[in-house]
């Protein structure tokens, strides 16, 4: 049986205008998964301007 092959994503997304919530993101990027037919297994953490982690915002 073939084993699947996907997409491993490391990286930051900013808002070009104000702040980004994590929920706000979160919703956005599974809609855009899911509208594709993908699934997607991870984590996310909210960070700031230097890529410390944060609370979330929203």
């Amino acid at each position: 049986m073939k084993k699947p092959i996907g997409i491993h994503i490391e990286g930051t997304v900013y808002a070009n205008d104000g702040d980004l919530g994590h929920n706000e993101f979160l919703e956005a990027f599974i809609k855009f998964i899911e509208s594709k037919g993908w699934q997607f297994g991870g984590g996310s953490t909210q960070i700031d301007e230097i890529g410390e982690p944060i609370k979330d915002i929203d």
